[in-house]
């Protein structure tokens, strides 16, 4: 999410940024403060960001830190005009109120010249301890101290605020606030751009987009879902009431202004005129248990079967094998996106026969990222982010990655399909060992 962010201001990730493994902390080199501002305005992982002034294994190393800190960055902060306060924030273990203010103290070494003022100081610094991960096995001493001149907070309250628990209309498989914003994070979404969902479902992810002020559409194979029909997902409600849509949940956050429209569509079979161009593609492809994976069926199918299906107002549908649809989702990607423009999905995976090769391909779309939510010790599932780095021709219309090479691909027997189907079987039977 940060990288995603940081290309979005118009930073670089650099590959020496410091990452510290099994710690919160992490040190950035953003080059301006407005950057990191705008940053924070977005992301729901990182909770705030400092303004570095020094850090170290021990005390006495982040003094020694601090003191070869360059004196012309300090003192626009510490004017005897200014107020401040040192705030001390330590992970993994809690001090006294006395040892509190015996590390504040520590630092009288510092030229600070202003007002101590703890209610509405204009200047907040920060000590940070990191205590290591493990609760059960906490250091008498930090394993690193920071000490940073406090700039933004991250979008946190977002997660509460855009709760599922508190939305108008929800569905069985509703995307979590926290990991909707992520998406659109990933996705690189911005004001004014034309964002799409192939498997929109109730809408939850057209709402962290329309937040970020891009325009929202998406289509659903489900008749009664777009339209708001049939049994409710909520607890203790029976059937949804006449008012409960996607459109009323872009309302209850005052976004409807961004809502284009949602249709019923197949997503295997694009409804789109060529030329439809969109800036991200954000979507949670239904993998087959608690939402079932559908396709219209073919003229020949139809007429061996002319029964109507009054649920899904459809006239005949057909399992959707979970290689297809990443296969289609990834050839819609390529033809549908402008050039730049961002695919984020989710991909199911049995962790024990998990690798890298079974993440779909495209020759038009490049692998960004690949984050893994685990779900159980067995099953997780895989957030892959790919950008449209070449224009999509009419060679690359059947075209998947194996070994290295894009080959033409065939239908269901497509080497992935196997895989896919056992994952689509392996999390079905945890979620009924689940239940029981």
């Amino acid at each position: 999410e940060i990288t995603s962010l940081l290309s979005l201001y118009g930073g670089q990730f650099s590959g020496e940024q410091e990452i510290r493994v099994n710690s919160p902390f992490w040190i950035l080199s953003i080059p301006s403060e407005e950057m990191a501002r705008g940053l924070m305005k977005r992301t729901v992982c990182a909770k705030s960001v400092f303004e570095l002034w020094g850090h170290g294994r021990s005390a006495g190393e982040l003094y020694a830190s601090l003191k070869n800190y360059p004196m012309d960055k300090m003192l626009p902060y510490l004017q005897s005009d200014s107020t401040y306060k040192v705030h001390i924030h330590t992970f993994n273990k809690t001090l006294t109120q006395a040892q509190k203010i015996k590390k504040i103290d520590a630092l009288e070494f510092l030229p600070f010249k202003g007002k101590v003022n703890l209610k509405n100081p204009e200047h907040i610094f920060w000590i940070l301890e990191d205590y290591g991960m493990d609760p059960n096995n906490v250091p008498e001493e930090p394993f690193h101290l920071y000490f940073g001149r406090w700039i933004a907070d991250g979008q946190r309250e977002l997660i509460e605020s855009y709760s599922v628990k508190k939305r108008h209309f929800i569905g069985n498989t509703s995307m979590d606030a926290c990991l909707s914003f992520i998406m659109a994070n990933h996705g690189k979404v911005k004001p004014n751009d034309v964002v799409y969902d192939p498997f929109v479902g109730t809408g939850g992810l057209l709402i962290s987009s329309a937040h970020f002020g891009a325009y929202v559409c998406g289509t659903d194979i489900d008749y009664n879902t777009i339209h708001g029909l049939g049994k409710a997902s909520r607890k203790n409600q029976k059937w949804r009431g006449p008012d409960e849509n996607i459109r009323a949940n872009l309302q209850q956050y005052g976004l409807e202004k961004y809502y284009l429209d949602a249709l019923v569509s197949d997503s295997s079979r694009p409804i789109w005129r060529k030329g439809m161009l969109f800036d991200a593609i954000i979507t949670d492809p239904p993998y087959g248990i608690r939402e079932a994976t559908r396709r219209t069926v073919s003229q020949k199918e139809m007429v061996k079967s002319a029964e109507r299906s009054t649920e899904n107002h459809i006239f005949v549908s057909s399992s959707y094998h979970l290689s297809d649809i990443f296969f289609d989702l990834l050839k819609f990607a390529a033809e549908y996106l402008v050039m730049g423009g961002r695919l984020v999905y989710w991909l199911p995976i049995f962790r024990p026969e998990y690798t890298e090769e079974i993440i779909p391909r495209h020759p038009c779309l490049k692998l960004i990222s690949n984050c893994e939510q685990m779900l159980s010790s067995h099953t997780s599932r895989r957030l892959i982010t790919m950008e449209k780095v070449k224009e999509f021709k009419d060679q690359d219309q059947h075209s998947y990655l194996l070994d290295g090479q894009y080959m033409p691909y065939r239908g269901h027997n497509s080497f992935r399909e196997k895989y896919f189907s056992g994952v689509t079987k392996r999390i079905a039977k945890e979620e009924k060992d689940n239940q029981k």
